[in-house]
């Protein structure tokens, strides 16, 4: 099991974003570091991939031990369950994975008491899987409207996780989908909702061509875990 990113993956995703991305700027490949050991964290940063992925909050904990004096931004995208709210908070630049309005409130409710703001993704569960999370998008704007009232926690962008279809271009409609979705919820509730989290290894050029500003790419990377 590699640790060590691929360059030419590397240099393939970054031309593909180039290549399909309407805004290729504004794109962040997200180094999805989960189930490996802080030194593909180290080997991101050298390759200058800056944002960080990782699913589990006390994993990333003990990596973070070996990773002093590295700065990055670290975005929680794996399930948050509400026991691991402080611990998450501390820990994480970014909570991708806000999925429900008890976990915002018990969220905001912390940040509070600590006097500190939190910057946020809303997760939509776009394609309606039943094994995912995610608020679903038939009621998501006057969810969005209550969270965006949460005085500690600022939406800056959504995210969300397909169900996996057997054909890859099945998934761009339910990008395109999330893309309307996010440009609404930036015009109508929240200005800071700049951001959309979406597409993975096998799927991310689609999400590209559906304006995502954040590819979540793990395997491509590094390997199969």
């Amino acid at each position: 099991m590699s640790t060590s990113v691929s360059k030419a993956s590397l240099d393939k995703i970054l031309q593909n974003i180039h290549k399909y991305s309407p805004y290729p700027s504004r794109v962040q490949i997200v180094a999805v570091t989960k189930g490996f050991s802080y030194h593909a964290i180290l080997s991101a940063l050298s390759n200058k991939l800056y944002c960080i992925g990782e699913n589990r909050v006390q994993e990333f904990l003990q990596k973070k031990t070996n990773l002093p004096n590295q700065k990055f931004e670290s975005h929680l995208i794996g399930h948050l369950q509400t026991n691991k709210i402080k611990k998450a908070a501390e820990t994480f630049n970014i909570i991708q994975t806000i999925d429900s309005i008890k976990l915002a409130t018990k969220l905001n409710q912390h940040m509070i008491k600590v006097n500190k703001k939190k910057h946020i993704f809303i997760q939509i569960n776009i394609g309606n899987d039943p094994n995912k999370y995610g608020f679903l998008a038939k009621n998501i704007f006057s969810q969005i409207e209550q969270i965006e009232q949460m005085s500690n926690l600022i939406i800056k962008g959504t995210m969300t996780i397909l169900p996996f279809l057997e054909k890859n271009k099945n998934t761009e409609h339910l990008f395109a989908k999330m893309r309307t979705i996010s440009t609404d919820i930036k015009h109508k509730i929240s200005p800071t909702c700049l951001n959309v989290s979406m597409g993975m290894s096998r799927d991310y050029i689609y999400a590209l061509k559906q304006g995502s500003t954040h590819i979540r790419i793990g395997t491509l990377l590094y390997g199969t875990r």
